[in-house]
């Protein structure tokens, strides 16, 4: 890995203060027939920032984000995104609810799973009288909120694209 890769990785870190989860769907199960995804969920909180990753064989399955009708009837028409790669990481930016398929048949076999996107919880006091009391000296602040979801997309752009060619 060049030496610029490793530095933006670790400028990143520093800059990110809210960490983003990567809920792996069925965990170590991954993205296969026969899973109760509902239950998966369920036992899930998702954050707008927060990625949901998908783990298969590419050969074998597939990702579609469809709409609520698209997820009952197992039918990709309109879907507003599809993934392929057997290692997919999907950023939740928007709070609402998802609706994720399989679009080769696994639909049916329960590959489909909804997630509800929350908006990020209020800084617990503490860390707001923190805030306050930083801004009054010369200690530096954090990047939260805009900034870090800029920082967590530059990430993964580069994790994806950029560092994996060298």
């Amino acid at each position: 890995m060049a030496l610029s890769c490793v530095l933006f990785f670790l400028l990143a870190a520093v800059a990110t203060t809210v960490s983003a989860t990567d809920h792996i769907v069925g965990a170590n199960k991954g993205w296969n027939p026969g899973i109760n995804y509902t239950l998966w969920s369920s036992n899930q909180t998702f954050y707008i920032g927060d990625l949901i990753s998908f783990r298969y064989k590419k050969t074998q399955h597939n990702v579609f984000e469809v709409n609520k009708n698209g997820y009952d009837n197992c039918i990709i028409e309109g879907a507003f995104g599809n993934w392929s790669s057997g290692r997919d990481f999907i950023l939740l930016n928007k709070t609402k609810r998802y609706y994720f398929i399989c679009g080769i048949g696994g639909c049916s076999d329960g590959m489909k799973v909804s997630v509800v996107v929350h908006p990020l919880p209020p800084r617990p006091p503490a860390a707001i009288a923190a805030v306050h009391s930083s801004e009054k000296s010369a200690a530096p602040t954090t990047v939260g909120g805009f900034g870090s979801l800029v920082v967590k997309l530059m990430l993964v752009g580069l994790m994806i694209y950029g560092c994996s060619r060298i």
